[in-house]
């Protein structure tokens, strides 16, 4: 596995794959890798001969006061991960690799219509960092396939709506969320939790199911779901953000009829904010 952090070293091996007519796939990470993320890099080598992960975590997708500083960066560790998953080239760039004028978002391109709500309403600016981070790695690998997970189900929706409006040539793979043996979904910020708490977590997954099966069973006062939902998660000791019923592709509110749906919540417990989705 070659490991980089310039985009030059990185634009001269893809550029060499490329003129072999190796097929690209791109995994974007923040790092410290966990088995879901293992399972992304699982998946590109499916569809793709030659992998690249990235490692960068990401300023601009970080409010004042969030954890940027205390992020866990484990870059030896995540080399050794992916070196054994059977991944051709890891790029760990420098800040200033990604940002060579200034740390900055691109407002030349607005959040897409599946981005404003939900975790934009919590975290402002959120999916402006996420955009700008993304479309930048997108050039400097240009890849034919990205693959990204499930478990940040609205920031997947936001990528594929960002490749679709702009034009990329790149196809946009998924891989469902990987998860804890009691349901929690894999997390790099699980490691927040407390003992206790990490008893509790797994009951974020377990509520969003009863509301995915009620709407199964025919429910359709949603917002009456929504709001027993949070109060369930009150009760267990998490400080909620939100629980919505949306529809799967445009992520507008969920139609009385749908054939298809998806329930999104995001909820603190201590130290550690929790997301999670059931897909219905």
């Amino acid at each position: 596995m070659w490991a980089v952090t310039g985009p030059g070293d990185l634009g001269a091996r893809i550029a060499s794959w490329r003129a072999g007519g190796r097929r690209i796939a791109f995994v974007p990470t923040m790092g410290n890798l966990h088995a879901g993320h293992l399972a992304l890099v699982q998946r590109a080598r499916a569809l793709a001969e030659r992998v690249v992960v990235s490692v960068f975590v990401n300023p601009t997708q970080f409010a004042p006061g969030e954890d940027y500083d205390s992020y866990p960066r484990t870059l030896e560790a995540d080399r050794r991960r992916l070196e054994a998953a059977g991944v051709d080239l890891l790029f760990a760039p420098e800040v200033r690799a990604i940002y060579p004028h200034a740390v900055q978002i691109d407002a030349s391109y607005p959040v897409p219509t599946v981005g404003q709500g939900l975790e934009d309403a919590f975290r402002p600016g959120f999916f402006s960092g996420v955009i700008t981070v993304v479309k930048r790695l997108f050039d400097l690998v240009a890849p034919d396939v990205a693959v990204f997970g499930e478990k940040d189900y609205q920031q997947l929706c936001v990528v594929r709506a960002m490749v679709r409006e702009l034009g990329l040539p790149i196809d946009i793979a998924s891989v469902e969320t990987v998860r804890e043996a009691d349901g929690l979904a894999l997390s790099s910020r699980n490691q927040y939790l407390s003992a206790h708490e990490r008893e509790i977590a797994p009951q974020l997954q377990r509520t969003l199911r009863e509301v995915a099966a009620a709407v199964g069973a025919g429910e359709t006062a949603f917002a009456r779901l929504e709001s027993q939902a949070m109060e369930r998660l009150r009760g267990v000791g998490f400080v909620p953000d939100y629980v919505c019923l949306r529809a799967v592709e445009t992520l507008r509110p969920l139609a009385v009829g749908a054939r298809a749906g998806v329930v999104l919540a995001a909820a603190r417990l201590g130290r550690a904010r929790l997301i999670d989705n059931v897909i219905f």
